[in-house]
């Protein structure tokens, strides 16, 4: 049986993601990530230390072929980082809603209910949901995307309350971390002056909330919210 310890992180192809899987690596953790496909560049300069699992969230028996996998494979985790996530439009109508309940939700659930197996019992694990901070403050525009979201964040409560002591499951909660690289500079500006510190942070921010809550051994329930202080600023 496998003994190394694990982290799983799910949609660690790209950006937020994949910045987390090379920084757990450097730090000396075992990463495997989930994505629909291999990546073009990675053919070029392969993922060091990395484990790619391909995986789709879009039904539940694709759900359950990862959850297959895992357990074939008789891992132990030391933790599960929920980042696969995916956005569309609600002009896209019931389809937007099925996918991102799809991704948001149903994945989540059916990988928690099936980690119980997967950690040790000679340490205590952790479950991370990647939410949004627009779950706490809906959209007018993105209906479905932030109920989503919104459902994420609750069922961090309730698998906190199920998975403890063994398992503490927590939340980070981004705001704007990191721009895309055709966004244009009057999106950019607008979108700086939301919050109170008015920057950029990059994704190492995300890094370091996640590194807070897999060190630290008394927090669990909790949402960690990263939003430049946008519940301070001056409206």
């Amino acid at each position: 049986m496998e003994t190394k310890s694990w982290v799983l992180i799910t949609g660690g192809a790209q950006r937020l993601g994949l910045h987390c899987a090379k920084r757990l690596v450097e730090d000396g953790f075992n990463v495997m990530i989930t994505c629909r496909s291999h990546r073009q560049e990675w053919a070029g300069e392969p993922l060091e230390g990395v484990e790619v699992l391909l995986a789709d969230f879009s039904t539940v028996e694709g759900i359950e072929a990862l959850i297959a996998d895992i357990d074939r494979r008789a891992l132990r985790l030391r933790a599960i980082i929920h980042n696969a996530s995916t956005w569309m439009d609600d002009s896209e109508g019931a389809e937007a809603m099925q996918q991102m309940m799809m991704v948001h939700m149903q994945a989540p659930y059916l990988i928690n209910q099936a980690a119980r197996r997967w950690f040790g019992a000679d340490r205590q694990g952790d479950i991370i949901h990647m939410t949004d901070w627009v779950a706490g403050q809906g959209s007018a525009r993105h209906i479905a995307y932030a109920a989503t979201k919104a459902a994420l964040e609750n069922m961090t409560l309730s698998f906190a309350g199920l998975l403890a002591p063994d398992v503490k499951v927590n939340s980070i909660a981004p705001s704007m971390i990191l721009f895309n690289p055709d966004d244009d500079a009057a999106y950019r500006e607008k979108t700086l002056k939301k919050s109170a510190l008015g920057i950029e942070p990059g994704a190492e921010v995300v890094y370091q909330a996640v590194r807070y809550l897999l060190d630290n051994p008394y927090v669990t329930g909790s949402c960690m919210e990263l939003n430049g202080g946008r519940n301070v600023k001056p409206r």
